[in-house]
């Protein structure tokens, strides 16, 4: 990939692109917000924030290294972007500025998230792990954990859990391979 575009649903028509060095897998879904596109990418990609005018002017916000996101995914709440990123381990920037708010590498491993009610709900990819942690500018605020148990034995000895989180009706879905599981979070 050499450019994050934007394309025309009616007729596939290119209507503006900007240039980013994504590499190997660039798999983290962009984000949207009023008229700007956020994208990141692993293998020392990083991220990139344009505004898209409505005649499809692009003007690029900023573009760094902060976010690398290899394939967990990138969530924006409340100003601030959530997800782990490829050196710095899990981080908060401001989505505004690219600017990192904040890194956390020794209480979580690699893995995948989503967002439901203020709560991160994220998933370590080599162990298991999964975490409920506050979605907050000021910092990693795990509020509980517990171990996906059982777990595929399906998998190769060098996979991982890349399944994303999902929250919906009060409920998260885990899978891990073959194995697909469902836990009441209603109540967080």
């Amino acid at each position: 990939m050499e450019h994050v575009v934007g394309i025309a649903a009616e007729d596939g028509a290119l209507l503006w692109q900007s240039d980013f060095p994504g590499q190997t897998a660039v798999v983290p879904t962009p984000i949207y917000q009023d008229g700007q596109v956020y994208v990141s990418s692993g293998y020392g990609a990083g991220c990139k924030l344009v505004r898209i005018r409505q005649n499809n002017d692009v003007t690029e916000i900023y573009a760094n290294k902060v976010m690398k996101n290899h394939h967990g995914g990138v969530i924006l709440f409340d100003g601030h972007l959530y997800g782990y990123s490829d050196g710095p381990g899990w981080v908060c920037q401001d989505f505004a500025t690219g600017d990192a708010v904040w890194t956390e590498k020794q209480e979580f491993g690699k893995g995948a998230l989503t967002i439901a009610g203020g709560m991160l709900y994220c998933i370590d990819e080599s162990e298991g792990n999964v975490v409920l942690a506050e979605a907050s500018p000021d910092g990693w605020k795990e509020q509980s954990r517990f171990v996906l148990e059982p777990q595929s034995k399906l998998r190769k000895p060098a996979g991982r859990i890349w399944a994303h989180p999902v929250v919906a009706g009060g409920k998260l879905y885990l899978r891990d391979q073959e194995l697909l599981f469902c836990f009441d979070v209603s109540d967080r």
